[in-house]
């Protein structure tokens, strides 16, 4: 029972680019506070311990459902005590260091957390793009999270930060879905037109968070130049969209796209410094 309770696969999400979608937000927020306090640790805790919950219970409602063996029952359940212990402890420190609005961010959190355990008792929870998206908006929240913590105080300029980075992430999931798509393909189009049509959604994806971030930055809502961090992904959707991933590797593909949030991320920082 001890060994079976050590295996990753129930106690670590096994969709590894999903790490990306929590850490760049968190690290954008907790670098643009620019005040790392003991709060900011608290919560760097509660979010990782929030984010893991989640493969325990829903390995736990797929025994439930009869999708796994009744032995991953109680090895689950015990993740799901240490990381659902680990986040009431959290929570309840952050209230006691007066920071008990970011309670409210829980909210939304928790209804897609439903969500997606009704996805996976249905069996339905793979390529769920939308899902995977309002996902990552969740998961975005940790950037105004990070930055009320670092300012103590609750500024409107977190809220344009967390729709800053659903942005990327949006079109990071879009990108990686195409890329999935392109693996399928029997050949490389020798036509430029039937090899951009597929690649539509994620150029436009990426291309609106090129302007919209060239905007702000030109109207003074953020920093001049951080539109670049975002041209980052628009020229790896740029070369995607020429270059198709015809029987590529999942694992190559996530882990090219991982280089990319990576780079986007730590560019943010720096140019909104």
């Amino acid at each position: 029972m001890f060994k079976l309770m050590l295996k990753k696969h129930l106690a670590l999400p096994q969709d590894h680019g999903s790490w990306v979608f929590l850490l760049s937000p968190l690290a954008i927020g907790l670098f643009i506070g620019r005040s790392l306090s003991l709060a900011s640790w608290v919560l760097v805790g509660a979010s990782l311990a929030a984010f893991l919950l989640r493969q325990p219970l829903s390995i736990a409602v797929k025994v439930w459902s009869g999708r796994r063996p009744r032995s991953d029952l109680n090895p689950a359940l015990f993740w799901v005590a240490v990381y659902g212990s680990l986040l009431l402890v959290s929570l309840v420190w952050l209230v006691w260091l007066g920071h008990g609005r970011l309670l409210w961010l829980g909210l939304p959190a928790a209804g897609v957390f439903g969500w997606h355990l009704w996805l996976v008792k249905k069996r339905s929870e793979r390529r769920q793009l939308g899902m995977e998206i309002v996902a990552s908006g969740v998961l975005a929240l940790a950037a105004p999270a990070a930055l009320w913590v670092g300012q103590n105080a609750s500024y409107p300029q977190g809220w344009l930060l967390w729709m800053l980075c659903w942005l990327q992430s949006a079109a990071s999931i879009v990108y990686a879905y195409l890329r999935l798509e392109q693996r399928e393909w029997a050949s490389i189009p020798q036509r430029l037109t039937e090899r951009f049509r597929p690649a539509l959604r994620a150029l436009l994806y990426s291309t609106f968070n090129v302007l919209a971030a060239a905007f702000l930055g030109l109207t003074g809502f953020i920093p001049s130049f951080v539109w670049i961090a975002y041209a980052i992904q628009w020229v790896e959707c740029l070369y995607g969209s020429l270059r198709p991933a015809v029987k590529m590797r999942p694992t190559r593909i996530g882990f090219r796209q991982l280089i990319v949030s990576t780079l986007f991320t730590i560019t943010f920082i720096l140019l909104w410094h």
